[in-house]
């Protein structure tokens, strides 16, 4: 029987590849912006959750010792795959998972992005922190984490840079105005 934990990581991972599958740029829409940082993230997150639980598995770092962290860790998980989806549901057609700008783009400051300036980012990063904290192990939780932020971090300025192209001024004053990825610090 599957454990609600193995169900969780499979719903996890499976909503993110068909976004990828399905929420890519088109002929129309001004491509090659990515700089690659799609491959960056994949490959970063691929190694960064295997070490993770190989780390888990051959080490004792325990977050907690009481049983309720792997699920509130698996619960977070869920919080950031219903937050992602939410958020690129307000994006409507917008959202892709390359960089790009589409035909007709407009600029987005409502919503979740009148809080954030990357709110799907956000998401992600909860379900991240939920996998960590998930395995129960505080090395594990650092080796998923820090490398996934990281990673954002630098795919975001790739976004803003393109979006600052495209928008000028109307995106400068939106940054002067929202965080980027974590409210009220970043």
């Amino acid at each position: 029987m599957i454990t609600f934990s193995v169900f969780t990581y499979i719903a996890w991972f499976s909503s993110e590849f068909l976004l990828n599958r399905f929420l890519r740029s088109n002929s129309t829409d001004l491509r090659n912006k990515d700089q690659s940082s799609l491959l960056y993230i994949w490959i970063t997150i691929t190694v960064s959750i295997a070490l993770g639980v190989y780390i888990s598995s051959h080490s004792n770092f325990p977050i907690s010792m009481d049983l309720w962290i792997e699920g509130f860790g698996l619960a977070m998980i869920w919080l950031g795959v219903v937050l992602r989806l939410l958020v690129i549901r307000t994006l409507g057609p917008y959202f892709t998972v390359d960089v790009t700008i589409r035909e007709n783009h407009r600029l987005k400051t409502d919503g979740f992005y009148k809080h954030l300036r990357h709110p799907s980012y956000t998401a992600s990063l909860i379900s991240f922190a939920g996998f960590g904290l998930a395995l129960n192990n505080w090395l594990s939780f650092v080796v998923v984490f820090l490398p996934v932020l990281f990673v954002f971090v630098i795919r975001i300025r790739i976004e803003e840079q393109v979006l600052i192209e495209k928008f000028g001024s109307e995106y400068l004053d939106f940054q002067k105005s929202t965080n980027a990825l974590i409210p009220f610090i970043y």
